[in-house]
């Protein structure tokens, strides 16, 4: 059992173990939120340390240990930049030259991981200490923004799957909602002393969050009209934390106004578009493009081609139409990381944008290659190869699935062939090759899709 002190308990906080005064005696059920009134009574009695086998949690789903970022504290008690994404930071600078794009994949999520790290660290160095280190906070998004204008057709890409991440849903949906905000303002060509700042209020327009109890908003059960009265306080509560902390105004009113709406139908204070601050109003619609596309305990998350349509829709005029045009013209109309249909019969995924077309992205073949052994990427709408549609979920499980099959045979064929005793041939002569059969992938390439319907 791990020690918890009187000291470092604060109102709200929860437990994913029961809080205990010794072996047998609970004083609170896990999850249960910390109140006022507990910390007041045990001051009475003089108990100043307690037990449990949990550890604290941001948001109940499976709790972040008092010690989660450590490593990433200053001696005053501040978090500072990790040295691990200093060094992924880097590592990153210096691939750039690699012409690889797998290469360049892998290397935009080892950064984009260790910058949710780094997301991790701030909220749990706020619940545990009250603290949030301002500057080093905006030189870490300072960072992010130009690793986001160097790597934005790869960065797009990630997407985390919520049942294969051991992050607190406020972590990762903080992290894309972030990632998104920023490359929508580099699309509308944002100095970048105001997209620090838009960075700065994306990573914490969810923290008033931590004042809630989070079986609140981590259920899968419909909210009582009670409970959602108490989500819907979350900006505010966001809003007096960036205040009492010293934020900027610009970004205390962008975590107040994230949920108002164009039409004056949002929350805490139903503005209308032209008393909406710009950052709520890129942060409204990168929270909602994620938020749509993303699963949550609740709900079955959507497509992004879904999530990107309801928006061009903007029923009842909710989202500001410069905004939803700059997220078009930045993940285009089929986003990028998608899985298309092509008017050829092949699949390709989505990899880039087009500045001139949103509704003809750049795509990348699933396995067709080039004659140097390069990827085959071409710009749809040229040449008669249009997209005619996106691949369901399913479908695209299907089709990785059986691409990887078929790679699986051929680096068996290969390995094989290998390790096969070679003919006897004149000394110095060249080993021969190994041939890979075309038709085992022209197979995967050209697809009856109805066979994933």
């Amino acid at each position: 059992m791990d020690t918890i002190t009187l000291d470092s308990l604060h109102e709200n906080l929860t437990f994913t173990g029961d809080l205990m005064i010794d072996s047998t005696f609970v004083l609170l059920p896990q999850t249960a939120p910390v109140t006022k009134e507990l910390i007041q009574a045990l001051h009475e009695w003089e108990f100043d340390s307690f037990y449990s086998e949990g550890n604290l949690s941001l948001g109940g789903d499976i709790g972040i240990s008092l010690n989660s970022g450590e490593e990433n504290v200053k001696s005053d008690g501040s978090q500072k930049m990790g040295d691990s994404l200093k060094k992924a930071i880097e590592r990153s600078k210096n691939i750039q030259l690699d012409n690889s794009d797998n290469a360049r994949m892998e290397m935009v999520q080892k950064v984009y991981d260790e910058y949710m790290n780094y997301i991790e660290s701030v909220f749990t160095h706020y619940a545990t200490h009250k603290q949030i280190d301002q500057e080093d906070l905006s030189e870490t998004v300072q960072e992010l923004c130009v690793f986001i204008k160097e790597n934005k057709r790869f960065i797009l890409r990630v997407n985390p799957a919520e049942e294969n991440t051991d992050k607190n849903f406020l972590v990762t949906h903080s992290m894309r909602t972030t990632v998104l905000a920023l490359a929508i303002a580099q699309q509308l060509r944002m100095p970048l002393s105001k997209m620090v700042d838009l960075g700065v209020t994306s990573i914490v327009h969810e923290i008033g969050m931590l004042r809630l109890p989070p079986q609140i908003y981590m259920t899968d059960k419909k909210l009582t009209p009670g409970e959602r009265s108490q989500i819907l306080k979350h900006p505010v509560l966001g809003y007096t934390i960036t205040k009492d902390l010293n934020f900027p105004l610009t970004i205390q009113l962008g975590v107040l106004e994230h949920h108002e709406k164009e039409n004056g139908t949002g929350y805490p204070q139903k503005k209308t578009g032209d008393k909406i601050s710009t950052n709520a109003k890129i942060i409204s619609v990168a929270c909602s493009y994620e938020a749509i596309s993303s699963s949550r305990s609740y709900k079955t998350g959507r497509s992004t081609f879904e999530a990107i349509v309801e928006l061009l829709q903007n029923r009842e005029r909710s989202y500001d139409d410069s905004i939803i045009r700059a997220l078009l013209y930045t993940v285009s109309l089929f986003p990028i990381g998608s899985y298309v249909y092509l008017s050829d019969r092949k699949i390709a995924q989505v990899i880039d944008t087009n500045p001139d077309n949103p509704k003809a992205p750049i795509v990348q073949y699933l396995t067709e290659k080039e004659v140097n052994g390069s990827p085959k990427i071409i710009p749809t709408g040229t040449n008669g190869i249009n997209i005619m549609r996106i691949l369901s979920k399913d479908e695209e499980k299907d089709i990785l699935k059986l691409v990887e099959d078929k790679y699986k045979v051929i680096e068996q064929a290969q390995s094989e062939a290998a390790a096969a005793p070679q003919n006897s041939g004149p000394v110095g002569a060249a080993k021969p090759s190994v041939a890979v059969n075309p038709a085992v992938m022209a197979q995967t390439e050209e697809v009856d899709i109805n066979e994933f319907a």
